[in-house]
């Protein structure tokens, strides 16, 4: 099982490199005037996109495993758990802002999406602290 949760880390790990880097593309894109260089982002942003979601499957798959085959209960991993499809939705959000940028409609401001690029840093902060101190 200790290899099954060092695939687990490694995957959530670079699925929220993702999570935080997603959303800093946007800001820039909400910013960006020049048409090559919205291209780019765009291009860019798509890439990000389709790798995070082929790094999310695994990490969601090497979670249900530990869950499963530790048995493992109580309060908090419900907690988790629920952080955890809220963390699935911001990703899927996420792809909807991007299919937004890409179709020119665009409504939100680079401020509303420096605000937006905060939500996976509080989701972390809160699943870390119930993973490490499993507080009920």
């Amino acid at each position: 099982m200790l290899w099954i949760k060092t695939f687990h880390i490694v995957f959530v790990t670079a699925w929220f490199a993702g999570l935080f880097y997603l959303p800093r593309i946007l800001v820039n894109l909400a910013l960006e005037q020049d048409d090559a260089a919205r291209a780019r982002l765009l291009t860019m942003a798509r890439k990000l996109y389709r790798f995070m979601t082929l790094i999310a499957v695994p990490a969601l798959a090497f979670g249900l495993w530990l869950w499963l085959g530790y048995g493992i209960s109580g309060g908090w991993l419900h907690a988790k758990l629920a952080l955890v499809v809220l963390l699935a939705g911001y990703h899927h959000g996420c792809g909807r802002l991007l299919r937004k940028f890409e179709d020119n409609r665009n409504t939100h401001s680079h401020v509303w999406y420096r605000w937006f690029n905060e939500i996976p840093v509080i989701l972390l902060l809160a699943i870390v602290i119930l993973v490490v101190l499993k507080p009920f």
